[in-house]
């Protein structure tokens, strides 16, 4: 969305160099804008490298175990797995590089498990719709982990701070913004608006031009509208 100076950022970054990048020379952090510092941009690749070299050690061994996984293994052991499984892809989806591969891994092991969980339940139809109803939300989850701002968002230690959302979703491509906005309900995006609509008209007084600004605050405002009309019918 705006230069990045001679800064070495890399192509496929991981979330803590995303969100420096994010916040690059971008006014809608802060005017006048401000640049990242060379080190603060090392720093972040290095940590982000060493969480992917820490994935890589521990999805090896998560795979390993869903392999081992004997053919009566309890449900407990089951779900624990799953749960791994789970944590594993989520995690992949905020690191730096191509994890087509790893998350395709993971998301077939993830069908293999819950088709054991079938197998466990039997004939309980209310068993049978619950798993049918998570598998669905996984699926929902999974696609919008696809948006690295989401994938950012939901992470346990995000680098976005709380007075940071707003901006994020301004900075962020058309997908991104699509995708977070399903992350909040009508009020919650109720009070992103507004403050994103205060943080226009502070650059707008103070003459700054953000590509494509109006057309995020449209979309936050139809989500809005949207959000609240599915609340009201439901």
């Amino acid at each position: 969305m705006f230069a990045d100076s001679d800064l070495p950022f890399t192509h496929k970054p991981g979330r803590r160099e995303r969100h420096l990048r994010r916040r690059h020379v971008n006014p809608l952090f802060g005017w006048p804008p401000q640049e990242v510092a060379p080190e603060r941009l090392l720093d972040a690749q290095r940590a982000d490298h060493e969480e992917l070299e820490a994935f890589r050690h521990s999805f090896r061994g998560v795979v390993q175990r869903a392999v081992d996984l004997p053919p009566d293994a309890g449900s407990d052991l089951v779900l624990e797995l799953k749960t791994d499984l789970e944590r594993h892809y989520e995690q992949a989806c905020g690191l730096p590089e191509d994890q087509t591969e790893p998350k395709a891994a993971l998301a077939k092991l993830i069908d293999v498990i819950m088709r054991t969980l079938l197998r466990h339940v039997g004939d309980d139809a209310t068993a049978h719709q619950e798993l049918a109803d998570e598998a669905a939300a996984r699926q929902i989850h999974f696609r919008l982990l696809e948006q690295p701002l989401v994938a950012d968002l939901l992470h346990p230690e995000t680098p976005i701070l709380p007075q940071e959302l707003t901006p994020s979703l301004l900075s962020a491509t058309d997908s991104e913004l699509a995708a977070a906005c399903e992350l909040f309900d009508g009020q919650q995006l109720a009070v992103i608006r507004d403050e994103a609509e205060a943080l226009a008209q502070r650059l707008a007084e103070s003459s700054v031009v953000v590509d494509g600004l109006d057309r995020r605050l449209d979309h936050l405002r139809r989500a809005e509208a949207d959000a609240t009309g599915a609340r009201r019918a439901d």
